[in-house]
């Protein structure tokens, strides 16, 4: 969500050592990891892992089945330089908060992709004097973290600077050449007719660089939208712009499309439920998109108290929900089933019979305390009783046992 996205402040260097930039770090903390399959890093949706109250990735994962987490964001030092931070405060060179969440999601078989960019804060190809340096930067990122896939967010103020679009995309292309296999994603505003002037001379840079990533991913929410079929049609007319930009057919351009949604209430108040994130999944894979993901897991939970779509929260969704119903859309695009919420519910077990006692004789006589046996229930006299077939009432002179 471009607004809220942008709230990485102070608080997120909690757990971080404040430091200089440092050469750049020769190896991944964490070890060397196996990728992924690109399924799974096209699927990743945000999380912020210091801000917003950060849900526990391990847990996700259990409930969803989710493999893959989106990181967000990297960003130039808030007092200028060209060297990486989380939210503008945290270096990455001295960073061990977010690699101890890599760690963990990778510890359970999983990986990330980290987000370069954002709405709002300075942005490295605004402040790297060239692509070379822009490039360089992010490269600190990818060998510190081990990284398999990363994402450009190129949008406001950044993506209205033609230099530093120019080296952002350029960056990118670097980065894909040096390090073969890195899925990259570039993700942008999407308008109702697909994206505005602004992403429009954006693929026209990446054009001119002969620049192509895995996919370019509009994100059609804070733009006048109304749930899914609003949605639908921005991707067919994003697809249309693909296909007039580079010169590709329809499959080709859908091949490199992506969808970045916004779950429950959006910042300028549009609603996105369940339903429509169905609908836009059903899209999305009917047409062999490439990517289908949203921001974000930090606000895939139901607001307490309940609010019903009366705030923008970036901790919460403002819809009703289970906690990660929208993740769960995620793994379904990645070929994933999530497992399900439905307990199987504990089968009640069938009692063993008892032994029968000796059968009821109309011509016995029995008292208090006796036990007889009448049509496969055991039963016991509450007093003198003779001739009086046993049956189970509150009146009668016989207390049923149970089956025999």
């Amino acid at each position: 969500m471009r607004r809220l996205r942008a709230c990485l402040g102070a608080a997120a260097a909690v757990g971080l050592t404040a430091a200089g930039a440092t050469a750049l770090v020769a190896g991944n903390a964490s070890g060397a990891t196996t990728a992924l399959s690109n399924r799974w890093y096209a699927a990743a949706p945000y999380l912020m892992p210091l801000d917003n109250d950060p849900p526990d990735p391990a847990a996700i994962m259990d409930a969803t089945g989710l493999k893959a987490f989106q990181l967000a964001f990297v960003l130039a030092p808030n007092g200028g330089g060209c060297s990486p931070t989380w939210g503008g405060t945290a270096p990455v060179s001295s960073d061990t908060a977010v690699q101890s969440v890599i760690d963990t999601i990778r510890g359970k078989g999983g990986d990330v992709s980290i987000s370069v960019g954002g709405y709002g804060g300075t942005k490295l190809g605004q402040t790297c004097a060239d692509a070379a340096a822009t490039a360089a930067a992010y490269q600190q990122v990818i060998t510190k973290y081990g990284l398999h896939a990363i994402d450009f967010d190129l949008e406001e103020p950044e993506y209205e600077n033609t230099a530093a679009i120019k080296n952002e995309i350029g960056a990118a292309k670097i980065l894909q050449q040096n390090n073969p296999g890195l899925y990259v994603s570039v993700t942008t505003a999407g308008t109702a007719d697909g994206t505005g002037w602004f992403g429009k001379q954006m693929l026209l840079e990446a054009k001119s660089q002969g620049f192509t990533p895995n996919n370019f991913s509009i994100m059609p929410f804070d733009g006048g939208f109304n749930g899914a079929a609003s949605q639908t049609s921005a991707l067919t007319n994003f697809n249309a712009i693909l296909q007039s930009t580079f010169g590709w057919d329809q499959a080709t351009a859908y091949a490199h499309e992506g969808f970045s949604g916004m779950n429950g209430r959006s910042d300028s108040g549009e609603i996105f439920s369940q339903a429509d994130f169905q609908t836009v999944l059903d899209y999305a894979t009917s047409h062999n998109m490439d990517r289908f993901t949203f921001w974000s897991l930090n606000r895939d939970r139901q607001c307490t108290p309940v609010d019903n779509g009366g705030r923008t929260s970036g901790t919460c969704s403002s819809v009703a929900q289970n906690s990660w119903d929208f993740a769960k859309y995620s793994v379904r695009f990645a070929g994933a089933t999530p497992p399900s919420t439905t307990p199987t519910p504990t089968p009640t077990p069938t009692p063993t019979p008892t032994g029968c006692k000796t059968a009821w004789s109309s011509t016995a006589v029995y008292t208090a305390g006796d036990e007889a046996s009448y049509n496969h229930h055991n039963w016991k006299a509450k007093w003198w009783t003779q001739n009086e077939t046993p049956t189970a009432t509150d009146w009668g002179p016989w207390q049923d046992e149970g089956a025999c």
